[in-house]
């Protein structure tokens, strides 16, 4: 018989390898997948769903990818933006030649495109790590700048790489409400979140997180680092390809090489090193954080400076944004490197000290 904590037994090896094995934390999640799913859409307004929700939804779904990638493998990337553009343009040109190319496998086959390209930019991962690492998938982005504006043929012949896409549908049902919008992003994050659990919890996981805290020792001990790290590129490329997919058809409609720039590497990366590195539930308080709060400050900063006197312009706002966020990585970096899910974690344990039915 196992022990579980809080009083909660279980009599064989695969219950207890559940992806949630604590009663409580089945419960939250079903609770949270119930009010995502069903009160959020009865509540909220298409502004909340186009500024915050569907941004967030997306972003998410990115920064699990990057995830995988630097939390999980501790292979750093700063080509998160350049996997979103190849998935996002791999989808489209599947989309537009491919006549009655339905929604999901254009998003599927986007995907992929993003997978071979984060391989073939991974390939120095065999060799170089850390700094010199980092520099190498930054080369990505530059490169993906370069040939969407440059390669007529990613864009359709489109003079300022400027693309568009309408009339999307799954399943006969039109995406183009924002509510439909939302739900049809949140059921792929779902999923492709559980299967993220799923991989991480098992062998190709170990390894990964083998290689992240010692490559040598890991290779001693019969794991195959050029597997376990283009394992970890392709995994999280596909991911990120999606995200991209979803974030240039989904979100923007219309889009061009400059919606994926550097900065949305170094967006995704914040994402992450906020969030809390190598935590599926990292990837969401991450990913909330970066896209509400520019929403809150501008909002509630210029009121709350105003109580005092002071009046601050947009400028302004936009450096404190900066400024936050930069504490924010120092802090998450050198005093608490897990991050806001560090913080969720110590809150979980505090709940289950509760008594609960077996």
């Amino acid at each position: 018989m196992l022990y579980r904590e809080n009083g909660q037994f279980k009599t064989s090896y695969r219950a207890d390898q559940q992806i949630f094995p604590i009663a409580q934390d089945r419960i939250a999640i079903a609770l949270l997948l119930a009010a995502a799913f069903l009160l959020v859409p009865a509540v909220a307004s298409d502004y909340i769903f186009r500024a915050i929700l569907i941004p967030f939804v997306i972003m998410a779904l990115a920064a699990l990818g990057v995830n995988i990638l630097v939390g999980y493998c501790g292979q750093i990337s700063l080509g998160s933006g350049a996997f979103m553009a190849v998935g996002a343009y791999g989808a489209y040109n599947f989309f537009v030649r491919f006549p009655g190319m339905p929604l999901i496998p254009a998003l599927v086959l986007g995907g992929l495109c993003a997978t071979f390209f984060g391989i073939l930019f991974g390939l120095p991962s065999l060799r170089v790590k850390g700094l010199y690492l980092a520099v190498a998938t930054l080369a990505a982005q530059f490169f993906s700048d370069w040939m969407f504006l440059r390669i007529k043929w990613f864009t359709n012949n489109s003079d300022s790489g400027s693309v568009s896409v309408s009339n999307l549908q799954v399943l006969g049902m039109p995406i183009e409400s924002a509510t439909s919008k939302y739900i049809f992003c949140l059921a792929l994050l779902v999923v492709v979140a559980l299967l993220a659990k799923n991989l991480v919890r098992g062998a190709i996981g170990r390894e990964w997180m083998a290689i992240r805290d010692m490559d040598v020792a890991a290779a001693v001990i019969g794991i195959r680092p050029m597997y376990a790290k283009l394992s970890a590129f392709a995994v999280s490329s596909f991911i990120v390809g999606m995200a991209g997919a979803l974030w240039a058809f989904v979100h923007l409609g219309a889009w061009e090489p400059a919606a994926f720039s550097v900065e949305v590497s170094f967006r995704l990366l914040f994402m992450v090193i906020i969030g809390g590195l190598g935590s599926i539930m990292g990837a969401f308080f991450g990913a909330a954080f970066i896209v509400v709060l520019p929403i809150v400050l501008n909002q509630f900063l210029p009121a709350l400076l105003g109580l005092f006197g002071i009046e601050i312009s947009t400028a302004g706002i936009s450096h404190a944004e900066l400024m936050i966020f930069g504490a924010l990585i120092v802090w998450f970096l050198i005093v608490e490197p897990h991050g806001l899910a560090k913080l969720w974690s110590t809150a979980k344990q505090k709940l289950r000290l509760w008594p609960f039915p077996h």
